[in-house]
């Protein structure tokens, strides 16, 4: 919302400039301004817009219209100005603004889009997770470590920390995989973070975008003569164009010089908020992310109203009876539960799901690095529907998700072999969303008791 609002800002301020200084002949051309905040709205939102051709094209659309005000003598044909708009790299009409202006729109642009992305594919990849199904297992382990109290007349004990532990390290086993490559994300997306607090952040390239477009007009206008001359002498002697038009001198039309707003005559965005406030209050909650998946176990297994603590090792129920429990912590990760004595893990069988979020991750964090080196990145078209998985990826249409684009979408359906599994067990089939709360309801119920 704040890069939309800011474009909006950008381009209320350029009209805003560009109206009390030309009046009708801004009027009459501002669809070429209108058409360079299209694209990059376009642009920002997932379009398939190249920003290097579409900054080209401005300038010599630009040009192309400017040529023709400074010289209203002539008539120009179509092929005329096209042969204009060949000379813009070579004449540097507008001198080194448009060189300029492309390094720090591109470098501003892929970041800010690259940035916001990953924030996209990091909501997706964790509430797609969060959806996925528990095995019959770890059900079997969650009812033993829950109710098996209340049978044996223990239902004040609370299960020992260790124990808890194990249940859900067996639970999460293929929710822990995730975490290696989520951490490479995380920092990836930290590294973009830095572009946008640098000099090619969004805001400070956007915000007096209007001046920088004024200095190049003014630059064409001081060096009119010298252009239109290598102009005439690379496409030819133009037509000159009819009386009534002939009359009209440069100096009525075309002699207004820019200049730049005050600070407090600019628009805010989101009610003065700064980009650097957004992003620093981002990367706080982004560095807290940080081996979410694989601490998961220990931050359930930590709250006071789920286990007995740490602290508490003897009067504990360990699945068994009130005492300690005495099996060894198993380390994260689905490999890591072979022996695990708390939950059925078939370690031959990890989660196709959770390895295509894997990969997921793994895709949007190489386009992070792409954008921190200020190369552009492809996402898919939200009107190209034909789109796959960016090559070199090694995914196949079947395997990873298609590239994120704004739309949030739910969780696939579960593959055949799960529901296999899912179909001879005798437990429902849960989510972890489910599974989160109902381990809290039954912790509440344990204080009413």
């Amino acid at each position: 919302e704040f890069f939309r609002e800011l474009l909006e800002n950008a381009e209320r301020s350029l009209n805003d400039m560009f109206v009390r200084t030309y009046g009708m002949l801004y009027m009459q051309n501002s669809e070429v301004f209108q058409d360079l905040f299209t694209e990059l709205k376009r642009y920002y939102t997932g379009g398939n817009v190249n920003l290097e051709e579409m900054l080209n094209d401005f300038w010599a659309r630009l040009l192309e219209r400017m040529f023709q005000l400074i010289n209203p003598q002539y008539h120009f044909s179509e092929d005329y100005l096209e042969c204009v708009s060949k000379y813009t790299d070579q004449l540097k009409p507008f001198g080194d603004v448009p060189r300029k202006l492309k390094v720090q729109v591109t470098r501003a642009f892929i970041a800010a889009r690259t940035f916001v992305q990953g924030l996209t594919v990091g909501r997706e990849v964790a509430n797609r997770v969060s959806k996925v199904s528990p095995t019959p297992g770890c059900i079997r382990a969650l009812m033993k470590m829950l109710y098996c109290p209340y049978c044996r007349g223990l239902p004040t004990v609370k299960p020992c920390n260790n124990y808890c532990l194990n249940v859900m390290k067996g639970c999460l086993a293929n929710q822990a995989d995730l975490d290696t490559e989520w951490n490479l994300f995380i920092d990836a997306m930290l590294l973009v973070a830095e572009r946008l607090e640098g000099p090619f952040n969004i805001e400070s390239v956007m915000d007096p975008i209007d001046v920088k477009i004024s200095e190049a007009i003014m630059n064409m206008q001081e060096n009119s003569m010298q252009v239109s001359a290598k102009v005439f002498q690379g496409c030819g002697q133009p037509k000159p164009a009819p009386a009534l038009r002939s009359s009209r001198s440069v100096p009525e039309n075309f002699n207004t010089r820019f200049r730049p707003y005050n600070p407090e005559e600019r628009p805010t965005t989101a009610a003065g908020t700064s980009l650097d406030r957004l992003v620093t209050d981002i990367k706080e909650k982004l560095k807290l992310s940080k081996k979410f998946w694989s601490t998961l176990p220990y931050t359930i297994c930590k709250d006071e109203q789920v286990t007995a603590g740490p602290s508490v090792e003897e009067d504990c129920w360990n699945g068994h009876t009130k005492a300690r429990y005495l099996p060894e912590i198993m380390n994260d990760g689905l490999t890591n539960q072979i022996n695990n004595p708390e939950v059925d893990v078939d370690i031959t069988r990890p989660d196709t799901f959770i390895r295509q979020q894997i990969m997921a991750l793994r895709v949007m964090t190489n386009k992070l690095k792409n954008a921190y080196n200020g190369n552009d990145v492809n996402f898919q078209d939200t009107s190209d529907e034909t789109s796959g998985s960016g090559s070199g990826s090694g995914c196949t249409d079947d395997i990873c998700p298609t590239e994120f684009d704004f739309i949030t979408t739910e969780a696939p359906p579960v593959d055949s072999d799960r529901r296999e599994v899912e179909a001879s067990a005798t437990q429902p089939s849960w989510s972890l969303q489910t599974l989160l709360i109902t381990f809290l309801s039954l912790v509440l119920q344990r204080q009413w008791r």
